[in-house]
């Protein structure tokens, strides 16, 4: 089992699809977090919408700020857009997704960056599966 943590800014927008895609796709065969280096208040709301079209509620989810607790438990760290904000651990693996913000985006923006991030998700948790 891998321990997965998707890092953005806010955690209000790709991280929290991530984890919850993740979290879909591994189904129980490995974990999965999200963090933002400056968390927002609320997951953003096109993003809860976009969710809940593939039978995803992320609306309860509250951003979490990304701390040392965080970073020692994951094995692998996505980073999405925090740059040098994210704190680097020696040791552990990190893969930098290029994807668009989604806030303030239109609906099918938004729901373009989910299936970009389904379809990588798809490609790690096959992977971590392999391995």
């Amino acid at each position: 089992m891998s321990n997965v943590l998707f890092a953005c800014v806010q955690n209000a927008g790709r991280s929290q699809m991530a984890q919850a895609l993740f979290a879909r796709a591994a189904d129980g065969r490995h974990e999965a977090r999200s963090a933002g280096s400056r968390p927002a208040e609320h997951v953003h709301p096109p993003v809860v919408e976009v969710m809940r079209e593939v039978g995803i509620d992320v609306a309860g989810n509250m951003p979490h700020k990304l701390d040392q607790d965080d970073m020692r438990w994951a094995d692998v760290v996505v980073t999405m857009g925090c740059g040098d904000e994210c704190p680097y651990v020696p040791g552990t693996r990190y893969i930098d997704w290029e994807l668009d913000d989604p806030a303030g985006r239109p609906l099918d923006d938004v729901r373009g960056v989910r299936d970009e991030i389904g379809r990588r998700v798809g490609a790690l948790v096959a992977e971590l599966d392999a391995a």
